[in-house]
């Protein structure tokens, strides 16, 4: 059991670390090329400025996901 519980444990490193990569890029990509619309549309429509934050954050959620699932299977040869 020690074994599957060290492979399930490294699973989960490369997980956070491949996680971590791919989040501070999606900061910097979105910080810019949308930072200047998404503080315009903040001053100017506060309702559609929440419901767009929503959005790339669920894309965001569901988007990393995918690319890490896919990178996972690619390393491990096998899906979490």
């Amino acid at each position: 059991m020690k074994a599957e519980a060290r492979k399930t444990l490294l699973s989960f490193v490369i997980e956070l670390v491949i996680y971590g990569f791919l989040i501070a890029g999606y900061f910097l990509l979105v910080l810019h090329f949308l930072g200047p619309s998404l503080a315009q549309i903040e001053k100017t429509h506060v309702r559609l400025y929440a419901l767009v934050a929503v959005g790339l954050v669920l894309g965001q959620s569901i988007v990393l996901e995918l690319i890490t699932t896919f990178l996972i299977r690619l390393l491990r040869g096998r899906s979490e």
